[in-house]
C-alpha cells in the first residue's frame, strides 16, 4: 500500500474498540445509548461489503495491567481483564444479533462452551461468510494489551488495515489540550511516528505493524458515524503507513 490512503484498497478491516467506549460518559460499564449507535455504525460498515472483524478491550469491567494493588498477581489479574474482552464482545455481538446481522466471537481463551477457539483458519473463513467478527481473549497472554492483540489478528487475518477508535481525531504534535499550538497530524510513517515520538499504540503492538508492515488508521469514534467516515474519507483521521 502506499503512501496516501486509498478507500478503494480497502476491504478487509481489523477495528479496536477500548472497553470505555462502550462506558460512555457516564462511566457505566454498558451505555445503551452508545452502544446502540455504535453497532449501527458497525452496521453501516458491514453493509457496505468490509469484511469487519472486532477486538475489544475490557476496561469498561476491568483492566489488569492498571491495578493499583501491587501486591497481587498481576497475571491473575490480567487474566480478569481478558475474561472481560469475552464479556464485551458476547454483549456486543448479541446486539448486532438482535439487528440482524451475522457475527462470530472466538477467543483465545478456552471457554468452548462459551465462544469458539480462535484459530486464523475459521476466523477468515467467518469473514469470507460476511460475518462481524470479535476476537476476544486478547493474545490469550498476560503482559500484552489489547491493541497488540488488535495487530497481531490483523497480520494473522491478512487485513488491509487497523483502524484505532479513540476520543480524538487523530494524532497531534503535542497534547492539544495543553498546546495551543500544536498541530494536527494527517499521515505518518511509521519512522517519522518513532523519530518524532508520536503516541500510535504501545510499543509493542507498533512494532508488530512497522515490521509487518500493517497500517493503521486513528480516527475519533466519539460520533459513530465517524466509523465509516475513516474508512471512506481520506482526510478523516491519521494514517500511519510503511
Amino acid at each position: 500500500m502506499k503512501n496516501v490512503y486509498k478507500s478503494e484498497n480497502i476491504h478487509r478491516v481489523l477495528l479496536k474498540l477500548s472497553g470505555e467506549v462502550l462506558s460512555g460518559k457516564k462511566g457505566i460499564i454498558y451505555d445503551e445509548t452508545v452502544i446502540d449507535s455504535l453497532t449501527d455504525a458497525i452496521i453501516t460498515v458491514h453493509n457496505q461489503n468490509y469484511e469487519l472483524g472486532i477486538v475489544l478491550g475490557g476496561g469498561n469491567i476491568f483492566r489488569g495491567g492498571s491495578w493499583k494493588n501491587k501486591n497481587l498477581n498481576r497475571v491473575v489479574l490480567d487474566s480478569i481483564g481478558m475474561l472481560a474482552t469475552i464479556q464485551n464482545s458476547l454483549y456486543m455481538a448479541e446486539i448486532l444479533i438482535s439487528k440482524g446481522i451475522d457475527c462470530a466471537i472466538f477467543s483465545t481463551l478456552a471457554v468452548d462452551k462459551v465462544v469458539d477457539r480462535y484459530t486464523p483458519q475459521l476466523a477468515s473463513s467467518a469473514l469470507e461468510q460476511g460475518k462481524v467478527c470479535f476476537f476476544s481473549g486478547g493474545t490469550g497472554n498476560p503482559y500484552f494489551t489489547t491493541d497488540t492483540a488488535a495487530v497481531l489478528r490483523a497480520v494473522e487475518l491478512q487485513a488491509d488495515i487497523v483502524l484505532k477508535a479513540t476520543n480524538v481525531d487523530g494524532l497531534y504534535s503535542a497534547d492539544p489540550k495543553k498546546d495551543k499550538n500544536a498541530h494536527f497530524i494527517s499521515s505518518a510513517s511509521f519512522e517519522e511516528c518513532l523519530q518524532k515520538r508520536l503516541g500510535v499504540m504501545d510499543l509493542t503492538a507498533f512494532s508488530l505493524a512497522m515490521d509487518n508492515t500493517m497500517p493503521i488508521k486513528i480516527f475519533n469514534i466519539s460520533q459513530p458515524q465517524m466509523l465509516i467516515e475513516a474508512l471512506t474519507n481520506a482526510e478523516t483521521g491519521t494514517y500511519i503507513h510503511p
